[in-house]
């Protein structure tokens, strides 16, 4: 590797690395709001947990589907699912900041990170596919987990990424033990 691409490998990170300050609308079992970093690296984790169960998936790429997914985040933040509209084009701000994020980083891993974002946008492959599903069910988990304030709205979950984590029969069989446990949640809730 030379001089250049290692400097611009090290702002590439140093310019990542502000996903660790990138909260998102779910909250850590101790209470502190949880970043896009926390929750990228459990998805990362429940890929490989899991991997065993998917068959033919090729571990390595869809662990770099998961890295990537919301890599773009670390410049304008993310939208929480229940604040996001339509019409609102989430996908093309995310691309973007994307675009700026990787422009110091040599051009063939620069194409790299664009084209494995693309993929996971598209669910274009079955590890995209599934890195989907994952990302629904890892936000589930943590909204499960979590502790959220007493307006937490768990009613939205139980409709939340229905399409991604029906797409194939471990993540239906994951949602719907996850499903179960968010009615508990709703209903401890009520009750306080």
């Amino acid at each position: 590797m030379t001089g250049d691409r290692i400097l611009g490998a090290l702002e590439f990170l140093r310019e990542a690395e502000r996903l660790k300050g990138t909260l998102r609308s779910g909250f850590t079992s101790t209470g502190r709001p949880e970043s896009t970093a926390e929750h990228t690296w459990r998805l990362c984790l429940m890929a490989l947990v899991l991997s065993d169960e998917f068959e033919g998936i090729d571990l390595l790429r869809l662990i770099k589907l998961c890295i990537v997914h919301d890599l773009g985040e670390a410049l304008n933040g993310d939208i929480p699912a229940v604040l996001q509209t339509e019409g609102s084009d989430k996908s093309a701000q995310e691309r973007a900041d994307l675009e700026i994020l990787t422009r110091a980083l040599h051009p063939d891993k620069r194409a790299e990170i664009l084209a494995l974002w693309e993929e996971y946008e598209a669910a274009s492959s079955p590890e995209a596919i599934l890195a989907k599903g994952l990302d629904k069910l890892e936000t589930i988990l943590q909204h499960n987990q979590g502790r959220n304030p007493a307006d937490f709205d768990y009613a939205f979950n139980l409709g939340y990424g229905r399409k991604q984590t029906s797409a194939h029969p471990v993540l239906a069989g994951i949602r719907a033990i996850l499903d179960e446990e968010t009615r508990a949640r709703a209903e401890a809730s009520k009750a306080v």
